[in-house]
């Protein structure tokens, strides 16, 4: 049995393949739409979530298994004062795999350690987010054709976003890779980032401030948002959170076959005048998500389709 509790817990070979099949169920969905009948999907969501949570209960349905769960804490026992390992032990009786979301890091290894069943990673805290990242990474190899060689430029809150922690980690396995990383001084990348991520394997990387000076030099642009919910105090936040506005004034400054990512929800950093640009494909990364949930899914359960 196994767990998702970072991109790195699969080898690049492994990653591979969970990609391989999540576009062989792109191309042929009906093929996969019976494989999971009899199974069960528990998504266990301490803090709010629209597209990880809907996106893995769609994964689910599509595959013809069926999904329970509840989505937040102030449903669950965890009000009542519950454990993450109590909880999970009871989960292990009612479903076959678990989705856990939760805002304390390292909350769902915790609940991996005493589960009967796998257990995913659905984002804990400013920690990690996998599925976002295999999502990604599969929006990317299938729209860029690759995942080395790319100058891949990273926007916005980089000290709090799970999502841009998890996707370095992935990315610095791939040759050739080389990150831009745009924020005000007070959202830059941790510094664990930097030294054992970054510096240790070597990548080439550069931080800016201004996202304007580098737009020329991406093949990829991921933008997040800055995170309210991740800050001590509203006047920090208030201070933050227009810092940056992709607008079509700065995607004319872009190159032709740049794309732009977002894990979204979007709040201001993307205008919408710039979704009808064809190098926006947030939307089709939303897509991707559910593609990529299928892969994983039929992986931790060692589903074979013939």
């Amino acid at each position: 049995m196994r767990h998702l509790m970072s991109p790195l817990d699969f080898t690049v070979e492994e990653l591979d393949k969970v990609l391989s099949l999540a576009g062989e169920i792109e191309k042929n969905p009906e093929k996969y739409a019976h494989v999971c009948q009899g199974k069960k999907l528990a998504t266990i969501f301490y803090e709010p979530s629209t597209r990880t949570r809907l996106s893995f209960e769609a994964a689910m349905m599509n595959l013809g298994g069926n999904v329970l769960g509840f989505s937040s804490a102030a449903s669950s026992s965890a009000a009542k004062g519950e454990s993450v390992s109590d909880t999970i032990r009871m989960i292990s009786c009612y479903a076959d795999i678990c989705a856990m979301r939760h805002p304390k890091e390292g909350a769902p290894l915790v609940a991996s350690m005493h589960s009967s069943i796998p257990v995913i990673n659905a984002g804990d805290g400013g920690h990690q987010h996998p599925t976002q990242t295999i999502t990604d990474l599969l929006t990317i190899k299938s729209l860029k054709g690759r995942l080395g060689n790319l100058t891949i430029g990273l926007c916005g809150d980089l000290k709090f976003g799970r999502t841009v922690h998890s996707l370095i980690n992935a990315l610095v396995r791939y040759e050739g890779v080389k990150f831009v990383l745009i924020s005000p001084e007070e959202l830059r990348v941790p510094g664990y980032i930097r030294e054992e991520v970054l510096d240790a394997n070597g990548i080439e990387y550069k931080e800016v401030v201004r996202l304007e000076d580098v737009m020329s030099e991406l093949d990829l642009l991921y933008m997040t948002r800055v995170q309210k919910e991740r800050f001590f105090n509203e006047e920090d936040y208030v201070r933050m959170k227009d810092f940056y506005i992709l607008d079509k004034q700065k995607m004319a400054l872009g190159r032709e076959d740049m794309l732009v990512l977002h894990p979204l929800p979007r709040v201001n950093e993307i205008s919408v005048e710039v979704d009808d640009d064809p190098r926006a494909v947030y939307f089709k990364q939303v897509q991707y998500g559910v593609y990529a949930r299928m892969a994983l899914i039929l992986t931790l359960l060692n589903t074979k389709v013939e």
